[in-house]
């Protein structure tokens, strides 16, 4: 052994960067100070200071999401740690695997309601995966590798470790020659249960399979892809699995939902009758509020990672818990095994018409802009490697509606938890995870509103000091789009304009506020020339670059309360 006494905080960064930790994102702080000194001895993990500790845990979620890692925050004692919470829940949500260290009092002042000492591991339980108050110095290696496997292991998340400032200036005891990651168990499927899958899919005359996020999250798009194409049935995605496979591919039949979905996908959806759903939860924006009329007649088999999951919304014919890539490798050895084949050609060919006659008009050319024409030019401009970030709000619903996606894990999407602001401070991960993975030249483009886009506007800052270039593209309709849709229901129209003068807050100027650039565009006819003058700004700046498009102000986007509702998705033609 050739252990040593060395800080306590030192050995925690030896743990990360063997974890795969090259970057983090904080704010520091006087309670969190012994680990930046352990951050600037050991090495290893560049740090971006963040102007808002919120800001932190997105640029950390936006880089898990990115390469698959744990993304890791930090922030200092009191309100450091509480600005954590939003993205806490939003990394729980959607499944990210996260570690979020927080700085705390002095131990023996934690009683006293010493300056910023709060409980953040009793606000942050409900959560996270794991909170954890360090209360030994020498329980931090075994703390840290402990949060690294919890984040990782069946479904991934986030967790938070708290460490009181005079625990974290210890010494300890440390080796880190013979300190090695924590076994992560895998989750396998019970084969009786994959055989009994496989006979209730080839039962079936209009099956479909449903991928979810746990899909991309288990890295299985290819598997899934060998599947469809072996057995030749059509599949769908869910928001969270958009990207898994191309949009464009044979058997591609879109997302079905009440907002970010397809009108054909619905269409195909209600005509089905047996869904295979693989890593995805039924969230109730993929089901509508009547899950009756989502699970219909049709029979489900749910395949998913935690079995809490399994009966938790609808109750499914047959439940599988799996990891997702391994239930798809079992599935096509069963079938290969057996040469079964979904005899379904007409079911094909029927999704086939759904999908080449119910489309969504984006050809418009009026002015103001209507907001399926800048997603036209989206697609056009940027091909399949882009990367794209998008957070909650009208144009989350029509990116859903509209926007193409070809790859996993390119089409970045806060799905669950919807924290305004989540794209500035996320794309800032997305190309710092891109760096690290040797895709310096990768495009990242965020779409953003012009509400959402003044939550986390700060972090501006951050993405100029350390020279992170990508492109915003904002959708401006000068109101709370979405939630003035909503009020229409309630016969009103109140406190949901945010325009003080003509146009509202400046965002051009915003971003030059923050050394950044920006461009106005009124007309659909130079949304595409604005695109690709971000795009030559963004890399010769090497800063964040804005197009900022003024669309109509009563822009709706189409959803209703169940699938089967609303008005344009019927009749369904040949129904």
């Amino acid at each position: 052994m050739t252990a040593q006494k060395i800080p306590a905080m030192q050995a925690a960064v030896k743990i990360m960067v063997d974890e795969g930790v090259d970057t983090a994102f904080g704010c520091p702080g006087a309670a969190i100070l012994p680990l930046y000194k352990a951050m600037e001895i050991v090495g290893g993990i560049e740090h971006l200071t963040v102007r808002h500790e919120e800001g932190a845990t997105h640029m950390a979620d936006g880089w898990a999401r990115t390469n698959g890692k744990v993304g890791v925050a930090i922030a200092t004692s009191g309100p450091g740690g509480t600005n954590f919470i939003t993205g806490l829940y939003t990394a729980l949500a959607d499944s990210i695997p996260m570690i979020c260290i927080s700085g705390q009092a002095v131990s023996t002042k934690l009683h006293q309601e010493a300056f910023q000492a709060v409980d953040i591991v009793e606000i942050a339980k409900p959560v996270t995966k794991w909170a954890v108050q360090i209360k030994e110095a020498a329980q931090i290696p075994w703390a840290f590798r402990e949060a690294f496997r919890i984040a990782q292991e069946g479904r991934p998340g986030p967790v938070l470790i708290d460490i009181p400032v005079d625990i974290a200036q210890k010494e300890i005891w440390y080796d880190a020659a013979i300190d090695t990651k924590l076994p992560i168990k895998v989750v396998e499927p019970y084969l009786p249960r994959v055989e009994a899958a496989l006979d209730l899919l080839l039962d079936a005359d209009k099956p479909l399979i449903l991928a979810g996020g746990g899909v991309i999250l288990s890295n299985a798009s290819e598997e899934l892809r060998e599947l469809v194409e072996y057995l030749r049935v059509p599949f769908q995605v869910t928001l969270m699995g958009k990207g898994t496979i191309e949009d464009d591919h044979e058997l591609n039949f879109g997302t079905t939902g009440v907002q970010t979905s397809q009108k054909y996908a619905n269409a195909s959806f209600l005509e089905s009758d047996f869904v295979l759903a693989v890593g995805a939860r039924f969230g109730d924006r993929h089901t509508g509020a009547n899950v009756d009329v989502y699970k219909g007649d049709r029979k489900f088999v749910h395949v998913d990672i935690e079995p809490g999951q399994l009966g938790r919304v609808i109750e499914p014919d047959l439940g599988i818990v799996s990891d997702a890539k391994l239930f798809l490798q079992a599935l096509l050895a069963v079938a290969k095994k057996r040469k079964a084949k979904a005899e379904v050609a007409s079911w094909i060919e029927r999704c086939q018409e759904l999908k080449r006659t119910l489309v969504r008009r984006e050809d418009f050319d009026e002015i103001p802009v209507k907001a399926p024409r800048v997603y036209k030019e989206i697609n056009e401009a940027f091909d399949e490697d882009t990367y794209f970030v998008t957070a909650i709000g009208l144009y989350q619903i029509w990116g859903g509606q509209h926007q193409k996606a070809y790859k996993p894990r390119h089409y970045q999407v806060c799905g669950q938890a919807g924290p305004l602001g989540w794209e500035v401070p996320a794309a800032i991960g997305v190309k710092k995870a891109l760096d690290g993975m040797g895709q310096k030249d990768a495009e990242v483009v965020g779409i953003v509103g012009d509400y959402g886009f003044q939550y986390m506007v700060e972090e501006l800052a951050v993405a100029a000091q350390y020279n992170v270039p990508y492109v915003l593209i904002m959708l401006n309709n000068e109101y709370l789009g979405l939630i003035r849709q909503a009020s229409i229901g309630y016969d009103m129209n109140y406190q949901v304009d945010i325009h003080y003068d003509e146009t509202g807050a400046d965002n051009v100027k915003l971003m030059e506020a923050y050394g950044c650039s920006g461009r106005r565009v009124v007309d659909p006819a130079d949304i595409r020339s604005a695109i690709e003058w971000a795009r030559k700004e963004a890399v010769s700046t090497s800063r964040p670059v804005l197009v900022e498009i003024m669309i109509e102000r009563e822009a709706n986007a189409p959803h209703g309360p169940n699938i089967d509702a609303v008005k344009e998705f019927e009749p369904a033609p040949g129904a």
